[in-house]
C-alpha cells in the first residue's frame, strides 16, 4: 500500500509513506476522529527542501518507522549540506486519542553541521464523507488559530454548534511559529551527535473536559504494555508451515489495532482507513472468526450492537424496532441530520448475525449471563426477523431501501450491480438473499438450544418450528436443477437470480441445506468455474455479471471464503477446506506484510499471481480475521458447552506435518492441542467438557 495508518481506539492516521499529509491528496490524508479530519497537513522539510525517502514501515500497526535523509544542498555556490549528511527519523504512535511524533536528527558529515527542520500543519476539520467525495453539505467555519507558549491551536465551529480543535504542542522552543501553521526548528550538530522534536497532537471535539496528556515515554509503555497483554490473552499458534504463521500472527495484530471500545467492551471496527466505526455485519462477523482466539470480543461486540438496536419505525435511516444497525457515523453531516448515519440501519444481514454470534458466544464461553442481559433485545430481533425482515410474510427475510441515501443492496454484497440475473439485468428489490436465510434458521434454531437449556421449552420449539419451515420453503424456491446449485436470491417477483456466485456457500455453516445439495454445492466452490487456485471468486466464471476486477462480481474475498470454510470444515470437507486454505496461503505472498487484503482479483492462479484490487482496506477486520478461521477450519473445532462436548476432527492441508493451538478458551477453561500428520494429542483440557473427535 502506498499510504502509512496507524490507528489505536477511536483516533487514526493517515500519511504518504514519507510520513507527510500534502492537501488535495487522492487518497484523503489526514489524522481523523469522530469521522473529521483533525489534521489535513504536516509537512516536513529541511532548510526549506523536501527531505529523501530511505525507508519507510508501518508493519506494527500501532508505530510507524520513517527514515529520511537530506538532499544536497548549495546556495550560491556555497556548500550548505552534503548529500546524505543528516539523517532524520520520523517515529509515531497514537495513544488514549493523542498522536506522538518524535522528529530525530542525526549528524554523520565529518564536521559540524547546522540546519533548520520546519513543520508546516493545518487543519480543515472536514467531515469524512465529504473528504471520500460522497457528499457535500451544509458545514461550519474555521475561527482561526491561537498560539500559546509552545501551543498552536485550530479552531472550527461546526454547522451542528460543535466546537472542535487540534491542538498541537512541542517540546523544543521553536525558531519561528506563525498562526499560518508553520513552526521551525535550529539545529547544530557535530559529528554523530542527535537531538529530536516531539510533536503532541490532540483533537478535541465539544466542551468535554480535556484529557492531561502524558510524556511521551509513559504512553509509548502505556501502548506497548496494551500489546503485551492482547498477546498474553489470546490462543497461540505454533506451524510448521512458516506462511501461515505469519498470516495468522499478521492477523492477531492487525484485529488489536482494529479494536475499539464505545463503553460497552472492546469490538473490532470494519477496516482502515475509511471503515474504522462500529460496522454491524463486519463487527459481527470479525468476532464471529475470533471465538477460537479471543471470545471476550464477541461479548463486546454484542453488547455494543445491543446498545444500538432500532427502537422505532425510521424510514430516513432504514430503521425499524428491533433491528441491528449497519453503521454509525459521528461526523457534522451526520449530526446534522444530513446523512443517516446516527446510525444507519440499511442492513439485511445483521439482525440475524447478532443472533448467530450470541448462540456461538454461548457455544464457545458456556456465558448464559449474556442471554440473560440481552433478553429483550433477543426477541426484539426475531420479532424484526419475523415482521418486518419478512416484509410479505412468504418466511423469507428481504430487504428494500426506503432512505433517500440510504444502500440499494442490504447484504454483504452491498454494491449496486452486485444481484445480477443470468441474462445480466439486476434484480429488483425486494430481494431475498441465498445466505441470509442460512442466517436466520442458524439463528432460531440457535436461541431454541439455549431456550431449551433455560427452561423456555415452549418458545424453543416454536422457533425449531419456523427454522424447519424456512428450511424445507428454501429447498423448493432457491435450489435449480439445472445449474445443481441454489440462487443468489429471489427477485421482486420472486423470480430466481440464478447466477452463480459464492453467498449460498455461506449457507452450508447453518447446516439448513439437504445433504446430497450440499455435496453439489461444496462442489461447485471449488469447481474451476468458482475456484481460481488462491480462493473462491464471488461469481463463477463465465457468468453474465462476472469481471475478476469488479468488487463483488468475480473478486475474491477472504472473509467470504472463511465463512464458507467454517460451514465445509463443520459438515466434514475438511479437504476440500484445506485445497481453499492452501490457496489464500498463496495469494498472500503477493501482498504487503504477508496480509490478507479485504478483496483481490478473481484472475486464476495460472497467471503466476495474485492480482490487487486497487482500493481494498488494508488492515481490514475480516479479512485479519481469515487465518484464525484457518487454524479453526484445519482443528475442525466445534465446541457446545450446552453439551459439556468439544468435537475435535483435525486434517493437516498437504505441505502441512504440525500445528499446536494452545490457550483455546472453551467455557471456563482452556483447551491445548497438539496435531502431527493428522495424529491428535490433547496437551491440556480444563473445560471439564467431553472432547469427541470424528
Amino acid at each position: 500500500m502506498d499510504y502509512r495508518v496507524i490507528k489505536d481506539n477511536d483516533l487514526f492516521l493517515l500519511s504518504d509513506t514519507n510520513g507527510n499529509i500534502p492537501e488535495n491528496h487522492p487518497y484523503g490524508l489526514g489524522l481523523y476522529t469522530k469521522d473529521t479530519r483533525f489534521l489535513s497537513k504536516f509537512d516536513l522539510k529541511i532548510n526549506g527542501e523536501a527531505p529523501i525517502l530511505l525507508h519507510s514501515d508501518a508493519a506494527e500497526n500501532y508505530m510507524a518507522t520513517i527514515l529520511l535523509t537530506n538532499p544536497h544542498m548549495e546556495k550560491d555556490g556555497e556548500l550548505i549540506l552534503w548529500r546524505e549528511s543528516v539523517q532524520i527519523s520520523r517515529t509515531r504512535f497514537i495513544y488514549d486519542e493523542v498522536l506522538y511524533e518524535t522528529i530525530n536528527v542525526k549528524n554523520y558529515y565529518p564536521k559540524k553541521v547546522a540546519f533548520n527542520i520546519s513543520v508546516h500543519m493545518d487543519v480543515d476539520f472536514t467531515d469524512m464523507f465529504i473528504v471520500r467525495g460522497f457528499q457535500n453539505g451544509d458545514v461550519g467555519s474555521r475561527q482561526g488559530q491561537t498560539i500559546e507558549d509552545n501551543t498552536l491551536t485550530f479552531h472550527y465551529e461546526g454547522a451542528d454548534n460543535v466546537d472542535r480543535k487540534t491542538k498541537i504542542s512541542w517540546d523544543r522552543e521553536a525558531a519561528n511559529v506563525s498562526e499560518a501553521g508553520d513552526v521551525s526548528f535550529d539545529f547544530e550538530l557535530e559529528h554523530s551527535q542527535e537531538e529530536s522534536v516531539t510533536f503532541i497532537i490532540q483533537p478535541q471535539v465539544g466542551s468535554a473536559v480535556t484529557k492531561e496528556i502524558m510524556e511521551k515515554e509513559e504512553a509509548l509503555e502505556k501502548l506497548k504494555a496494551s500489546f503485551h497483554d492482547w498477546n498474553d490473552s489470546i490462543t497461540k499458534v505454533s506451524t510448521d508451515v512458516a506462511p501461515l504463521q505469519r498470516l495468522v500472527d499478521r492477523g492477531i495484530n492487525d484485529l488489536r489495532v482494529l479494536l475499539t471500545d464505545l463503553g460497552y467492551g472492546k469490538f473490532p471496527v470494519a477496516g482502515l482507513p475509511w471503515f474504522g466505526v462500529p460496522f454491524g455485519r463486519d463487527s459481527l462477523i470479525a468476532a464471529l472468526q475470533m471465538l477460537a482466539f479471543q471470545p471476550e470480543v464477541a461479548k463486546g461486540t454484542l453488547y455494543t450492537m445491543a446498545q444500538y438496536q432500532g427502537t422505532k419505525v425510521d424510514p430516513w435511516r432504514d430503521e425499524q424496532p428491533g433491528k441491528i444497525m449497519h453503521e454509525i457515523r459521528y461526523g457534522e453531516l451526520a449530526t446534522t441530520n444530513q446523512i443517516p448515519f446516527t446510525p444507519y440501519y440499511g442492513t439485511i444481514d445483521a439482525t440475524p448475525l447478532f443472533l448467530v454470534l450470541l448462540t456461538e458466544y454461548v457455544k464457545w464461553t458456556g456465558d448464559l449471563q449474556i442471554v440473560h442481559d440481552l433478553a429483550s433485545n433477543i426477541e426484539r430481533a426475531i420479532t424484526w426477523i419475523n415482521e418486518y425482515g419478512d416484509r410479505d410474510g412468504d418466511l423469507f427475510v428481504e430487504y428494500h431501501q426506503e432512505s433517500s441515501k440510504g444502500i440499494a443492496n442490504q447484504g454483504w454484497k452491498d454494491s449496486g450491480d452486485s444481484i445480477v440475473h443470468r441474462n445480466g439485468d439486476y434484480a429488483k428489490t425486494p430481494i431475498a438473499l441465498s445466505e441470509v436465510q442460512g442466517y436466520v434458521y442458524q439463528a432460531k434454531m440457535g436461541i431454541a438450544s439455549i431456550y431449551e437449556q433455560l427452561n423456555k421449552s415452549d418458545r424453543a420449539t416454536q422457533l425449531r418450528e419456523e427454522a424447519k419451515s424456512l428450511k424445507e420453503k428454501f429447498e423448493n424456491e432457491f435450489w435449480m436443477d439445472d445449474v445443481n446449485f441454489y440462487a443468489i436470491a429471489l427477485d421482486e417477483k420472486k423470480a430466481q437470480v440464478g447466477t452463480i456466485t459464492s453467498n449460498p456457500g455461506h449457507v452450508l455453516f447453518s447446516e439448513m441445506l439437504d445433504e446430497d445439495r450440499e455435496v453439489k454445492v461444496v462442489e461447485t466452490l471449488v469447481s474451476p468455474k468458482m475456484f481460481s487456485g488462491y480462493g473462491i471468486r464471488t461469481m463463477g466464471e463465465g457468468e453474465a455479471g462476472y469481471n475478476p476486477m469488479s468488487y463483488h462480481d468475480g473478486s475474491i474475498w477472504p472473509h467470504d471464503n472463511s465463512m464458507i470454510l467454517l460451514g465445509m470444515s463443520k459438515l466434514g470437507h475438511q479437504h476440500v477446506a484445506n485445497t481453499i486454505i492452501n490457496g489464500l496461503i498463496d495469494s498472500a505472498a503477493h501482498f504487503e506484510y504477508d496480509r490478507l487484503p479485504e478483496l483481490f482479483c478473481g484472475y486464476s492462479s495460472e497467471i503466476g499471481k495474485a492480482v490487487k484490487y486497487p482500493v481494498a482496506c488494508s488492515p481490514q477486520a475480516w479479512a485479519a480475521g481469515t487465518p484464525l478461521v484457518f487454524v479453526q477450519t484445519i482443528l475442525g473445532l466445534f465446541p457446545n458447552s450446552l453439551e459439556e462436548t468439544i468435537t475435535l476432527s483435525p486434517v493437516l492441508p498437504d505441505g502441512m506435518n504440525e500445528l499446536t493451538v494452545e490457550n483455546i478458551k472453551i467455557g471456563s477453561g482452556k483447551l491445548s492441542v497438539k496435531v502431527i500428520n493428522d495424529s491428535i494429542t490433547v496437551l491440556e483440557n480444563t473445560t471439564g467438557f467431553s472432547v469427541v473427535q470424528k
